[in-house]
């Protein structure tokens, strides 16, 4: 990565969050990183925090970009293209983390073959993510590093050789954050409901989720166990919890998650397969 240039064409969350992790981690140097937003004032702000370089004209923020990053809305990434096209380096890696965009469109967009595609989720911009990403059949050895390096500074990675996995993606990991949120916003309330104070509530929720991964990490660290065999310890028969899960199963919580989830797969292809256009008022 030493002395690559790195262009991003959008400079939103997920964007700022490679920067920080590619900075955090010596990966590369401020200068050597290019921003680029509809919005001056946004560019300059990372300029001020990191010391990017900062553009408002994504074909001068590109020009002579080794690697150039596309995190765009899905609902302007048609004009983006068309607004690249022919103005990036043939021997650029492209990498993109446009929800639904798939690499045959970017391709075709852009007039270029190297493109990785990939699938970040919200934990990555305090480095604790996990990236799906597949490779075009144009991305040599070399440009496969590089992406492994460029979506390392996310936190986790998976590679995957079928780009069916990445609209699988969205919807599981990608969209994953936000039924966690949500599952969390219902536990808290709750708790107040009940109660409790907010800040208590939060607390004893945040905190139960926390030890919950831990826990279920450190026992596949000795054996694979399946999350049914960590469910079962905590259900006693005739206890709490089976009555609380007696009532959730009723409810329909396991399928409605699963429908969710079909959802979000479901609206990832059909981004894949619209023509987007400008949506006045949305940012990069």
């Amino acid at each position: 990565m030493s002395n690559k240039k790195i262009a991003f064409v959008g400079s939103g969350a997920m964007g700022e969050a490679m920067i920080s992790g590619l900075l955090r981690q010596g990966l590369a140097q401020p200068q050597d990183l290019m921003t680029a937003d509809v919005h001056a004032r946004r560019v300059e702000e990372l300029a001020e925090r990191y010391g990017t370089q900062p553009f408002t004209d994504n074909r001068l923020a590109t020009a002579g970009a080794d690697v150039v990053v596309l995190s765009v809305k899905p609902q302007r990434l048609t004009e983006v293209l068309r607004g690249l096209k022919g103005a990036i380096s043939p021997q650029a890696l492209i990498i993109s983390i446009v929800a639904g965009a798939r690499i045959a469109k970017i391709s075709h967009g852009l007039g270029h073959e190297a493109i990785v595609r990939s699938m970040p989720n919200t934990p990555a911009q305090i480095g604790q993510g996990i990236t799906v990403w597949m490779p075009s059949a144009a991305v040599s050895a070399d440009q496969k590093e590089i992406a492994r390096t460029v979506i390392g500074a996310l936190g986790a990675q998976v590679e995957v050789d079928d780009e069916n996995y990445l609209d699988m993606a969205t919807a599981l990991s990608g969209t994953g954050p936000a039924y966690v949120f949500l599952f969390m916003e219902a536990m808290i309330d709750a708790g107040v409901h009940m109660g409790f104070s907010r800040q208590v509530s939060e607390q004893l929720v945040v905190e139960t989720l926390k030890g919950s991964v831990a826990y279920l990490e450190a026992r596949n660290q000795k054996d694979q166990v399946h999350v049914a065999a960590l469910r079962n310890q905590v259900t006693s028969p005739g206890g709490t919890t089976a009555q609380a899960l007696y009532y959730l199963e009723k409810a329909g919580f396991r399928t409605a998650i699963s429908r969710a989830i079909w959802a979000a797969y479901e609206r990832s292809l059909e981004l894949g397969k619209e023509k987007t256009t400008h949506i006045p008022g949305t940012d990069d």
